[in-house]
């Protein structure tokens, strides 16, 4: 079962860095996601590749069973270049339509530190599914060493090239993909960010960067450190984390406290026994994790609903 956590806050005053550069103050420096590459990087020399987690149209697919829930989707996604003002690089980013009458909200959703891969792709697709537009960028476009970016370096790659990557500039590409994004013609206007690990911490800085912004959910991400930025986000938060990730789960309550001060919503879940990525990683934990999973995602899409809908 959950344990859920429903604070009020409201705004959040522009401190860019905050959120990306948490992890790495959380951890002494060093890349709080170094330990979970280092598990993708020995896997396949460790053991047979990962068994998929059980075909469930309610649900995302989890990183074994995404590339062929893509190929099942009925569903039209295609890949934009997004124009960065004050630059020559283009934004790679997988757009997915819903099939809908009406016009639809945006989401964008941001990567893990692992960059846009099939995973990322399948949580875009889910989304479309459940009525959204899902826009999902390359936010290290451009950055690898040939000029390209997730689909150059690869998963594990891509771990090193992120670390390049500034958070105002995290920022700027952002706010180019929400505003492409939000113009679309079948755009309703009203936008909202989902991420995951290190998208997860982006999605909550986000919030803090970007005051159009209608909602932020956050995935297993940290929260921002510094009170002060609080005071500028405008957006709810709902936050949905693994009962065995001590290391995100300890900000929540800075996260509670301080977004209940400035009168916003923050809605923290945390799923016992579940551990860091349970999204990605159905499988694992003994049945836990598909347990957060089965009990996150509907908030998810509930939550998104309500304040884009």
């Amino acid at each position: 079962m959950s344990r859920s956590i429903l604070g009020i806050a409201p705004a959040l005053v522009l401190v860019p860095a905050l959120a990306f550069a948490q992890d790495a103050r959380t951890s002494g420096g060093m890349d709080p996601h170094a330990g979970h590459m280092m598990i993708e990087q020995q896997a396949p020399a460790a053991q047979a590749p990962p068994q998929a987690a059980p075909v469930n149209e309610k649900l995302p697919a989890d990183a074994a069973g995404a590339l062929d829930a893509l190929k099942r989707s009925s569903r039209h996604g295609e890949y934009v270049d997004v124009a960065l003002p004050g630059s020559s690089t283009k934004i790679r980013t997988w757009v997915v339509y819903p099939e809908r009458k009406d016009k639809a909200p945006v989401v964008l959703v941001i990567h893990e530190i692992f960059g846009l891969s099939d995973w990322v792709r399948g949580v875009a697709d889910q989304l479309a599914k459940e009525g959204f537009i899902a826009v999902a960028p390359d936010l290290i476009s451009g950055m690898a060493p040939k000029g390209g970016g997730s689909e150059e370096v690869g998963d594990q790659g891509a771990t090193a090239v992120i670390r390049n990557l500034k958070p105002e500039d995290a920022i700027a590409r952002l706010n180019a993909v929400r505003d492409y994004a939000i113009k679309l013609p079948a755009a309703s206007g009203k936008s909202a960010t989902i991420g995951f690990c290190w998208g997860g911490s982006t999605s909550f800085s986000y919030a803090v960067a970007q005051p159009a912004l209608n909602a932020a959910v956050v995935y297993y991400g940290t929260s921002p450190s510094d009170p002060a930025a609080y005071q500028s986000i405008k957006a709810p938060v709902l936050g949905l984390y693994g009962g065995n990730d001590n290391r995100v789960t300890s900000t929540v309550p800075t996260a509670e406290t301080e977004m209940k001060k400035v009168g916003k919503t923050y809605e923290p879940h945390v799923f016992d026994g579940a551990g860091h990525g349970f999204l990605r990683q159905q499988m694992g934990a003994d049945g836990a994790n598909m347990k957060a999973t089965q009990q996150a995602w509907p908030l998810t899409v509930e939550f998104l609903r309500k304040n884009t809908m």
